[in-house]
This record gives structure tokens, C-alpha cells and sequence, in this order.
């Protein structure tokens, strides 16, 4: 059973997950929390969406919080931790990158186990032919998709992530075997059921958080992150304070300090902050 806090946190820097997380079903974010948010930043606490999506799928989130325009809401954390984004300078601050080796690898191997992979920058998703879990990546992000000729050589360029949408049970199977072949070299894990994500390794939320805390001079015990699922696992492990949403697998809720009252559908996140950060 988590408890709760008994007292007020200090809390300098709050990174937060968007689906199933701050977004509610509706993939929203609901008036309570841009107030409880907008509350936050105002008093100087740093407001980072924190998301698997690439930098031009945060945005219209950001124009939501409308906090951007302020110090304590100009950093975005994208393509789960690969990118760290300054939306005043428009300029990539941090980034990690997969080696084209890794890439191609991992694309033989899925392509002989009869699946699709793409790859990402801040506006297009790039891929060797469109079918319906492309496509279902393509609507779910609001990127361009995009099919590239001679897909397996375009990869020799080095992207922030590769992704493997597919039947959940089927993909299972395929993380095992990438796991196998490539090791360390790759930080591989299924971010939703259906989506297989391949990272750089020793790259995800929570180095990004830390990263980016250096970088501001916030000490990381005056860190907060919100989470759900697989891909928030080391960013609530990393930050000073690791908050489950309510609503999160048990491993994460397992991994976290604490666990929200509310789910993403009941304003989970803003409930937490009013409660025990202002």
C-alpha cells in the first residue's frame, strides 16, 4: 500500500507523461489541471511534458497549458527522452541518438518476424510501406507519414527512435529476440501494448529529467515525474519524487513513492499537485 505524503513536497521541476497520464480518454487535458498548472509555473516550478511523441506532436498540448511563453514552461522532453527541446531558443538542447548498425539490425530482425518498423524526426514518421498499424501510429501522433525508398539504406543516417507497431502478443515475442541479439547496445521496451520502442541505450524520461535539472540547476530531489506505463519506468524511478498515476500498471505503481487517488479521467495529476506541491 503507498502512502501518500504527509506534507507539503518541494517541488522545483514536475515532468509529466501525456497519455493515460496528464491526457484523459478524451486525449485532453481537462480545465482543472491547465489551472492547477498554469498555478504551478506562475510560481516559478518548471512544467515539462515528458512524451514518447516527437516534438511537433507536444505542441498542441503545450498551446493547451499556455505556459510556454514563461521561463517555467519553455523545455519539452520528446521521443521518450531522446530529445530535450528549448521552445524559446527553437533549438534541440540534448539529444540521443540510435547508431545506424543498431537500426538496421533491428529492422532485419523485425521484417524476418513479418513486421514494419519506422523511424522518427520532429515531424514525419518515416517508413518502407504504410499498413494499419503504421497508419494508427500516423493518426495517433498527428505527424506526416511518410514511405522512403530504399527504407533499410535511409536508415543509415541515424534516428532518436524506431518503432514497431504490431499485435501486442506477437510483439511480446519480438522483444525478446531484440533483446537477445542486441543487448546492451539498445534500450528496448513496449511502451503500449502495440507499440515496441527501440532507444539508444542508457537514454529514457528519466536522464532526460535529470539532464535537464543539471542543465537548470535544480537539484533532482526537487524533482517530480508522472507516470503510467513502461516508458515512465525511469523517470519514476529517477526523480525525487515518482508519482503513479492511479490508473498505472502495477510495476510502475511498485516502482513509485506514490500513487495518485485519481485516475487521468478524474484530474489525477492537478488533485496530486494542489494537494501536495502548492
Amino acid at each position: 500500500m503507498h502512502k501518500l505524503p504527509q506534507q507539503k513536497l518541494d517541488v522545483k521541476l514536475i515532468a509529466l507523461d501525456l497519455d493515460d497520464t496528464l491526457l484523459n480518454a478524451q486525449a485532453q487535458i481537462d480545465d482543472k489541471t491547465v489551472r492547477v498548472l498554469q498555478r504551478a509555473a506562475a510560481l516559478g516550478i518548471y512544467i515539462v511534458l515528458c512524451s514518447g511523441r516527437a516534438e511537433d506532436a507536444i505542441l498542441p498540448f503545450v498551446r493547451r497549458l499556455d505556459v510556454a511563453g514563461i521561463e517555467a514552461g519553455r523545455f519539452v522532453i520528446a521521443v521518450n527522452g531522446a530529445s530535450v527541446f528549448d521552445m524559446h531558443q527553437r533549438l534541440r538542447i540534448h539529444e540521443c541518438m540510435v547508431s545506424p548498425e543498431v537500426l538496421q539490425k533491428a529492422d532485419r530482425i523485425a521484417e524476418e518476424a513479418g513486421f514494419k518498423t519506422e523511424v522518427y524526426d520532429a515531424t514525419t514518421i518515416y517508413m518502407s510501406e504504410m499498413n494499419e498499424w503504421t497508419e494508427l501510429d500516423v493518426k495517433l501522433c498527428h505527424l506526416k507519414g511518410q514511405v522512403v525508398e530504399n527504407y533499410h539504406s535511409f536508415l543509415s543516417k541515424g534516428f532518436q527512435k524506431m518503432l514497431v507497431p504490431g499485435e501486442p502478443e506477437k510483439l511480446q515475442v519480438l522483444q525478446k529476440t531484440l533483446k537477445e541479439k542486441l543487448g546492451s547496445k539498445a534500450n528496448i521496451f513496449i511502451s503500449k501494448p502495440y507499440f515496441l520502442e527501440i532507444l539508444p541505450a542508457d537514454c529514457g524520461k528519466g536522464e532526460a529529467v535529470r539532464w535537464l535539472a543539471d542543465y537548470l540547476s535544480v537539484p533532482v530531489e526537487k524533482t517530480m515525474g508522472f507516470g503510467d506505463s513502461m516508458n515512465d519506468e525511469s523517470m519514476i524511478r529517477q526523480c525525487g519524487y515518482g508519482v503513479a498515476m492511479q490508473n498505472a500498471l502495477d510495476a510502475i505503481k511498485d516502482c513509485a513513492d506514490f500513487v495518485t487517488q485519481y485516475t487521468n479521467n478524474e484530474s489525477g495529476v492537478a488533485q496530486f499537485v494542489e494537494q501536495y506541491v502548492l
